[in-house]
Parts: C-alpha cells; sequence; structure tokens
C-alpha cells in the first residue's frame, strides 16, 4: 500500500474530503514506441471480459455470479436490473462491498474485481417463469472503457435454490487505516472546539484532583463512552450508508453545491467570524443536566462524556461528515465503528494524559490555537472548492484555487514589510510563494488552463497547442454524421484523426489531458481534421458503429490517411502517453509524406 493511500484517511478527516481511499492509484503505463502500435489485441470482448451466469433461484430471490477476467472491473453504481413480466417485483441489488476507487474526473466510485456473487430478492410466490434484464458496464485496468451492457436471462422452471447465501461482505479497515484516524482525532482535540472539554474533565469529573490511579480511570469512563458515540455513528452509516449511495450521489450540482456551502460555512466559523452553538433549546436542557451530574464517580464521568460529545459536536461537524462519507462507500458496520471509535480515542487521548499528568503533558494554550483553528479552515475552503470543480469551467475552477492561495498568503504577511519575527519571516516566505502559484494560476485561468497542477501548462504549447484545443474539434454522436466528415475530409484530402469518447470513460479524459493538451503532440496535429464521436449514450447506431471497426469501446483513436484509409497498425486502443502518440502521429505524416 502506497504512502499516498495510507495518509487518504487523515487528510479526509482534516480536510472533509468526501472521497474514499485510491485516490492515487497508479495507470499502468503504455507501451513504448517499440511495441506493436495496433494494440487492439490487448482487450477481450465485452462477454470474455465479464461472464454472467445464474447461481440458483426460487420464489423469493434471484442469486447471480459475475466473473470478471484478470485485469477488468465492475462498477457498483452501474448496475441496474428490471423484470418481466412487470408485475413481478424486484427488491434492491444485495451487493457486498467492493473495492473503494478515486478518480480526479468522476469522484469516488467502488468497483469488482473477480468473483461477484448478486442476490436480487424477488417476490415470484407462483414461480412463473421470468426475464430478468441485468445492466452493468465495466472497464479495463489498461485504460479501456466498455459501454453499459445488458444481459438477459431466461428462467423457467426455476429449479430450487441450493444456498440463498451471498458472498461475505469484505471488511474495509486495516490497523493503519485506523492509526490515521487515531491521528485524525489528535489533531481535532487542539482546536478550540475541543479543548473546552478540560475544565469539564478536571473541575467535574476530577474535582481539581489530578493524577494517580483515579484519575486514570475516571478519565477513561469520561472518554470511552464520548468515542462510544462515534463508533455508533460509524457503524449505523456503515450499515445503511452504502444502500444510500452517497458518493455517487455526489456528482449533481444539486448535491456539490449545496455541499460547497456547507464546508464554506464551517470555514468562516473557523475564521472566528462566528461561534458555532447548538440551538439553546437543545443546549440549555443539556447544560442543566451537565451542571446536575456531579463527578467522582464511573458512571456520572460516563455520562458527562456522553453529552460533552454532544456540546461540541457542532465544532466537528465538518470533518466529521468528511469521515461518514468515507465510511458510507465501504459498507462496513464493522469498520466504519471501528473508523470512528479511533476518532474518539485520538480526541480523547489528551484529556487523559492531562488528567494523569496535569498541564505538564501537554502544550500551553496560547495563540498557536488559533493558527491550528484557522489552518482548518483553509483546509475546509479548499473542500469547497475540490467539490464545485466538479461542476464548474475548469478556468473558473483554477482562478477559486489561485483566489485561495493569495487569500492565505495576504494572511501569512506576504504583502507585509517592516521588521519580524524568524517565525513571521518564515510565514512571510511561504506566503510569497502561494502568492506566486496565486498569480500563475489567475494567468493560466485567462489562456484557458484548468489544471490546479499545471497552472501554466497552457502557455508551454504556444500557439501550434492551440490547433488541438477543444475548440478545432469537432463533436459527432451519429453514424451519418461521422460518414459525412470521412467523405469530406477524403474529398479534401486531408488527413482525419477520429477519436472515440464518452463521458462515462475516465480513461477519455485522461487522454483529452495528458495527450491531447501536450505541446508536442499539439505540434504534430496541424493540418490534421480532428474529429471526436462521442458515444456516451451508446445508443444501437453508436453500438454499430463500434462493431463495424471492430472496437469494444472507448478510449480509442484512430487515424485516416488523405485516401481515407485507415492506417490500421497505428489505432490505439486504450490509454496511450504522450510520446507514444506524439511518435504515432510521425509514422502517420511520414507516409503522408511518402518517405
Amino acid at each position: 500500500m502506497s504512502l499516498r493511500r495510507l495518509l487518504l484517511p487523515l487528510l479526509l478527516l482534516c480536510l472533509s474530503l468526501p472521497a474514499s481511499a485510491n485516490l492515487f492509484d497508479q495507470r499502468p503505463a503504455a507501451s513504448p514506441i517499440g511495441a506493436p502500435l495496433n494494440n487492439s489485441s490487448d482487450f477481450l470482448p465485452v462477454r470474455e471480459a465479464f461472464k454472467l451466469s445464474l447461481v440458483s433461484s426460487d420464489a423469493q430471490a434471484v442469486t447471480l455470479r459475475f466473473v470478471a477476467a484478470e485485469g477488468y472491473y465492475l462498477y457498483r453504481h452501474r448496475f441496474n436490473f428490471s423484470v418481466e413480466p412487470a408485475d413481478l417485483v424486484l427488491g434492491d441489488a444485495q451487493l457486498p462491498a467492493g473495492e473503494a476507487k478515486h478518480d480526479e474526473f468522476f469522484g469516488d466510485v467502488e468497483v469488482y474485481y473477480g468473483v461477484l456473487d448478486i442476490r436480487v430478492p424477488l417476490d415470484n410466490p407462483d414461480n412463473r417463469p421470468l426475464r430478468l434484464q441485468v445492466g452493468y458496464q465495466g472497464c479495463a485496468d489498461k485504460g479501456l472503457c466498455y459501454p453499459p451492457e445488458t444481459e438477459y436471462i431466461e428462467i423457467g422452471d426455476m429449479p430450487a435454490a441450493t444456498s440463498n447465501d451471498v458472498a461475505p461482505v469484505a471488511t474495509g479497515w486495516n490497523w493503519k487505516e485506523l492509526a490515521l484516524f487515531f491521528l485524525g482525532g489528535l489533531a481535532l482535540t487542539f482546536t478550540p472546539c475541543v479543548l473546552p472539554m478540560l475544565p469539564i474533565l478536571s473541575g467535574v469529573v476530577l474535582r481539581g484532583q489530578l493524577g494517580g490511579l483515579r484519575s486514570l480511570t475516571l478519565s477513561l469512563a469520561y472518554v470511552l463512552p464520548m468515542a462510544a458515540c462515534f463508533a455508533i455513528l460509524g457503524t449505523l452509516m456503515g450499515l445503511f450508508g452504502a444502500g444510500l449511495n452517497l458518493q455517487a450521489r455526489l456528482q449533481s450540482a444539486w448535491v456539490l453545491v449545496p455541499f460547497a456551502a456547507f464546508f464554506a460555512f464551517f470555514a468562516l466559523a473557523m475564521f472566528g467570524l462566528f461561534e458555532l452553538r447548538l440551538p439553546r433549546f437543545i443546549s440549555e436542557p443539556l447544560d442543566r443536566l451537565a451542571g446536575k451530574t456531579h463527578g467522582g464517580s464511573h458512571l456520572n464521568a460516563a455520562l458527562l462524556g456522553v453529552l460533552s460529545s454532544l456540546l461540541v459536536s457542532p465544532c466537528v461537524s465538518a470533518p466529521l461528515a468528511g469521515a461518514l462519507l468515507y465510511i458510507s462507500a465501504s459498507g462496513d458496520a464493522l469498520g466504519g465503528g471501528l473508523k470512528l471509535l479511533a476518532l474518539g480515542l485520538g480526541m480523547g487521548t489528551p484529556l487523559v494524559l492531562f488528567a494523569v499528568g496535569g498541564g505538564a503533558l501537554l502544550p500551553k494554550t496560547g495563540t498557536w490555537m488559533v493558527s491550528v483553528r484557522n489552518a482548518f479552515g483553509v483546509l475546509l475552503l479548499a473542500v469547497s472548492v475540490w467539490l464545485l470543480e466538479r461542476v464548474l469551467p475548469g478556468s473558473l475552477s483554477l482562478a477559486l484555487w489561485g483566489l485561495l492561495a493569495g487569500g492565505v498568503a495576504v494572511f501569512l504577511g506576504a504583502l507585509e514589510f517592516g521588521p519580524k519575527t524568524h517565525r513571521q519571516k518564515l510565514g512571510q516566505i511561504a506566503g510569497l510563494a502561494l502568492l506566486v502559484y496565486a498569480l500563475a494560476a489567475w494567468v493560466g485561468a485567462l489562456q484557458g488552463a484548468s489544471d490546479p497542477l499545471k497552472p501554466l501548462g497552457q502557455l508551454q504549447a504556444g500557439t501550434s497547442q492551440n490547433s488541438a484545443k477543444s475548440g478545432a474539434w469537432q463533436t459527432l454522436s451519429s453514424p451519418a454524421e461521422l460518414d459525412a466528415a470521412l467523405a469530406e475530409a477524403k474529398a479534401d484530402g486531408q488527413p482525419l484523426l477520429l477519436d472515440w469518447y464518452a463521458d462515462w470513460c475516465i480513461s477519455c479524459k485522461v487522454i483529452e489531458r495528458e495527450v491531447f493538451g501536450n505541446a508536442e503532440v499539439g505540434s504534430k496535429l496541424a493540418g490534421w481534421r480532428l474529429i471526436r464521436f462521442d458515444i456516451t449514450e451508446s445508443n444501437a447506431a453508436q453500438r454499430a458503429l463500434l462493431d463495424r471497426y471492430k472496437l469494444f469501446g472507448p478510449p480509442a483513436i484512430q487515424l485516416f490517411a488523405g485516401n481515407g484509409d485507415e492506417l490500421l497498425d497505428l489505432r490505439v486502443v486504450g490509454e496511450v502517453n504522450a510520446a507514444t502518440f506524439a511518435g504515432r502521429l510521425e509514422q502517420a505524416s511520414s507516409r503522408q509524406a511518402g518517405r
């Protein structure tokens, strides 16, 4: 497991990032130029890549089995089922937890490798014959996405079910993840949200008597129920969160914009613009109950721990929301409970240390706590921008990243000059670096760039790259339009590049940004007619067109000479890197010139 994947849960807690693990999955490298050029044979037909069979059926359920070939996977959120006759009723399909994947373009998804058993509840008391329609979609690790596929299973005289068991749900946790959740809780402790629990612990629970075995047991009685409250919440989200499919729902502007506003609201609270409190009709009864609860006994300490977790919950709501979204993708009740238990224990550990050793074991309060609070506020604003990236134009998103970096730079004193302490000088240096990034982001945004990691990447391509921008592409979606474009290019003697694309194709986005947006590739596309065929809808006519060219799905790139013939040996299927594709364009140009 890579270091980035290990750090991701901690980032989720600190940034409240609603994402699952595998954010930094590595994509396989494209074939070198010396390898065989037409790589269509590297991929299996869809029915060979994903083999569907009937395991068992009875009056209450149908159990199906998918077997994905090695290196191929199925998307959890792309399954759909229907049945004929229509008066039969299907329940919600029972899917085990899959492997979490994250993609910068499409967010968080779950996928299945290998064998997958699916139990579909069915109300068919008379055991009538039926026709089950199964919809699914999968991809290959090498970078090919198959169009959405539909298969039909005819069930006549249904045999008695051999087993109604469903494949066990895989646990979605490990010790390293729990350690990172613990560290996330520890970080949350040193904020003005949680440290107010120290006076409750010392004054009420311990009655001012710090140190000794009794202080240790009382503080544990206070902290453990608080952590248990979080664990219960994590368990419930693990049980029911996967059914809500929150990650898949986080693709709509109607969901993303309110979530972004939610995190921005909490960021402003972190900056001290206002104080978050429970409504008075809730907080006042809790305060009265806490005031009537006397310390000194383990039972009362436990009750105060539960009440304290409720009183501080508004302050930690944003990080907690991010953690719950992360857990919801796993569908693992045990793992969800353990992760939030670790979070609660991390928040409570400094309280136990305080009870045992007093202030000697904890850092002194001071202005540094304000810095920690402000840092959390910046991270929450970053989450807001990250969410809005999916619904805003790329250049506007890059401008927002620049605005965030510029704002942090100003608060770090980048533009303030005069006598400074060594710490202030270090802050100013960091601020100047962020200010330079902000300026680069704004310039890049004005030039149409969209990648926050390469804000000036668009400028490096020069004029030659502009010919390969989206403005020079002609997007088509019907076979008739494509035939007309091919005929027109042949009549003009112009070479044509045909890019097969779909919105649900992750690798298509990678090629669009990293290959067609590359300076070297852009310089070699001058003179080519650029056609992008969009098969997002994946209707019958589009699929027939795929069959005509013997393609399984996007991404795929075909190069046609000026005489209209395809250069078959230069065809690309799946992902390709910029250097390899530039080499193929050079070979194509050489043939055009007759060299």
